[in-house]
């Protein structure tokens, strides 16, 4: 069960993910349906692309899915780790301002 968890995070952050390349849209239809359902597949590419890879992660860590608090708690760590790397920044900023103040 240990093994499974992390397979199923990884397909589906790879579904959300995914390019639209493969799909129901095969050639069964005559030549006036291929284009529409190209021109539909493009729309779902499109609108599979607007989330961030941030908002993917987000809903995947509020989903029942193993593993996906794991994925939540990782987002937290990243965050706290920007933000004290940020206020190092914004101190290293104001003493070399003063340096170059001063001289």
């Amino acid at each position: 069960m240990k093994l499974i968890a992390p397979v199923l995070v990884v397909l589906a952050i790879t579904a959300c993910g995914g390019s639209g390349g493969s799909g129901g849209s095969g050639g069964s239809g005559g030549s006036g349906d291929s284009g529409s359902n190209k021109a539909g597949a493009s729309a779902q590419t499109v609108n599979r692309d607007t989330l961030t890879e941030r908002q993917r992660d987000s809903i995947l860590a509020g989903s029942r899915i193993p593993g996906a608090r794991g994925v939540g708690k990782a987002m937290r760590v990243a965050d706290s780790t920007s933000a004290g790397i940020e206020q190092t920044n914004a101190v290293a900023r104001d003493t070399t301002d003063q340096l170059n103040n001063d001289q």
